[in-house]
This record gives structure tokens, C-alpha cells and sequence, in this order.
């Protein structure tokens, strides 16, 4: 009997630990870097050695000096990746996954800072999103994917408590839309996709990737879509202003648009993740950030309406 309580005792230890670990579902890795020698390229060289595709890795003190002359941060990066193997294996039964295909990572030193950090989301958080389990095999080898590229550029590195807990929820964290299609789906497609890239500029967006997921897909002999594409979405105003208090943010910015077409379908499907996960996951409250954030959630949702109607 002893033994059995012991082992419940046990049981509940990790299972609680697990929990702990999680509370957060954005996380940060951070590193003495007195010495200036890990840097973006460094970092971004280390996911690439595990096999991961990096798509961007933009230095975003440039645009922040240039739209509004000051900066945070000596170093501020945002990196969008994705590993083509996590894909192949959940595209077909979780075509969702593609709202983190390519995914989305903040490299930061604040100003007079000695560290270095890298920001992520964890595969507690892309399940919470995308409905898959997180148990399933491919989204648990794709977390320990990253931490081991964290661990290999950043050896002597370690995940920090951050000063928040994630809160409820404020609103549906993916947004979704459809359009019909004919036979002569390949035109309709290609004038969807004009009309949208169309939009972005004038509503202040940019994408800095555009991945053609079905490519890979196709590759392997993987014949479930006619096409499945993912483009990266970002507002520089709206990382700006977040990243003053949340630099972690770059975990969820870029954020992902993705749409398909399934085979022997007629409807383009498309979605893309809302500003609540945002406000949920690094619990955000100052007004600024909100504002800008919804803002962007409005502009975004009327550019899906406006092209699908």
C-alpha cells in the first residue's frame, strides 16, 4: 500500500510539474551573451542544422528606426521557420497545423542588456490552437526539435519564469473563411491570392514569407490537397508597440495565414490566429498595446471578408 501511495505521490508530482511548466505557453530562452558571440545567425544556424527550413530572419531595428526612430532593444530579430517533417506527418488529419507552418520566434537583447533570448511557442500552445493533441508524436518530436536547437546555440541557456500567467481567453482564437470554387479552381485561386497580397500594403501589413506547403507534400507522394499555401502576416506598428513591454511576443508574430484546397473539394478554406491569443497568452492589459492589436484583428478580418464575398 505504501508503494502504491508513493507512486500516486509520484505520479501526481510530474504530473503537476508538467502543468507548472506549462502555465505559460509562450517561452523564453535566455543566455549570458557578454561576450556578443551568439547572434541571430547564430541561432537561426543551429534550427537549421536540426533540419528546420528558416524562411526569415529580418532584423526589426531597421523598420522600428525608420517608422519611429527609436528602439528597445540592441538586438531584435524575428525568425519564421517550419521542419518539413512535422508537416508531412499532420497535414492530412490536421491541416490546422499550418496555422504554425512556417512558425514564428523573437531574438531580443534589451538595450544594455548582457543576455541573449529567444522567444517561442510551446507544443502545449500550438495544440491548444490547432485541436491537435498534444501527446501526438510528431508535435511532441517537433518540441524537442526546438529545445535541442535552443540548447545547441545556447548551451549554457535556460527557460525563465516570465512575471505573467496566461489568462482565459477573450474570444475565438482562430479566425476562418471560405470560398467556393468551380472547376476552373486554379483561376480563382491565383485571382484570391492577387486580390489578397493586393490588400496588404494599403492595411499597413507585410508578409515577409509566402510557402508553398503542398510543394513538400507532393514531394512524398502525399496527394490530399490541390494546393496548400502559408503566407506570414505582420504589422510592424503592431510588434513595435507590443514588444515594448512583451518582446516575447515575436512567439506569435509573424503570425500565419494558411488556405487549401482538398482534393475532390470545392471550397477554399483559409484562417488565420486572432489578436485573443495574444491578449491571453502574455496576458496583456496596457491600452496601447490592445489598441493596435485590435486594430489590426479588424483590418485583417475585413480584408478575408472583402476577398471572399
Amino acid at each position: 500500500m505504501k508503494n502504491l501511495i508513493k507512486g500516486l505521490l509520484v505520479t501526481l508530482l510530474v504530473v503537476s510539474g508538467l502543468m507548472a511548466g506549462e502555465a505559460n505557453h509562450v517561452r523564453v530562452f535566455t543566455m549570458d551573451n557578454s561576450n556578443g558571440k551568439i547572434t541571430p545567425a547564430t541561432i537561426q544556424a543551429a534550427f537549421e542544422k536540426e533540419g528546420m527550413m528558416v524562411e526569415a530572419n529580418n532584423d526589426m531595428n531597421t523598420p522600428f528606426k525608420r517608422d519611429f526612430k527609436v528602439t528597445y532593444y540592441d538586438v531584435y530579430n524575428l525568425m519564421v521557420l517550419w521542419d518539413k517533417d512535422t508537416f508531412r506527418k499532420l497535414a492530412v488529419k490536421y491541416p490546422k497545423i499550418a496555422l504554425f507552418t512556417p512558425l514564428s520566434m523573437s531574438i531580443y537583447t534589451k538595450k544594455g542588456d548582457k543576455t541573449i533570448s529567444v522567444a517561442s511557442l510551446s507544443p502545449a500552445g500550438i495544440a491548444a490552437m490547432t485541436g491537435i493533441p498534444a501527446n501526438e508524436p510528431a508535435l511532441v518530436a517537433l518540441g524537442k526539435k526546438i529545445e535541442k536547437a535552443l540548447k545547441t546555440a545556447m548551451p549554457k541557456g535556460k527557460f525563465v519564469n516570465m512575471p505573467y500567467k496566461m489568462v482565459k481567453a477573450e474570444g475565438p482564437l482562430i479566425h476562418e473563411a471560405s470560398f467556393k470554387v468551380g472547376k476552373e479552381w486554379e483561376d480563382e485561386k491565383d485571382d484570391l491570392e492577387m486580390a489578397f497580397e493586393g490588400e496588404l500594403a494599403p492595411n499597413g501589413f507585410v508578409s515577409p514569407a509566402f510557402v508553398d506547403l503542398n510543394y513538400d507534400l507532393d514531394e512524398h507522394d502525399i496527394d490530399a490537397y490541390q494546393f496548400f499555401d502559408a503566407y506570414s502576416i505582420c504589422k510592424i506598428k503592431v510588434i513595435y508597440t507590443v514588444s515594448q513591454k512583451h518582446p516575447e511576443a515575436g512567439a506569435l508574430a509573424p503570425c500565419t495565414m494558411y488556405l487549401y484546397l482538398k482534393k475532390d473539394d470545392n471550397t477554399i478554406h483559409m484562417a488565420f490566429p486572432t489578436v485573443y491569443k495574444w491578449f491571453s497568452a502574455l496576458d496583456i492589459k496596457d491600452k496601447a498595446s490592445r489598441d493596435v492589436l485590435l486594430d489590426a484583428q479588424k483590418k485583417f478580418e475585413a480584408i478575408l471578408k472583402k476577398i471572399t464575398k
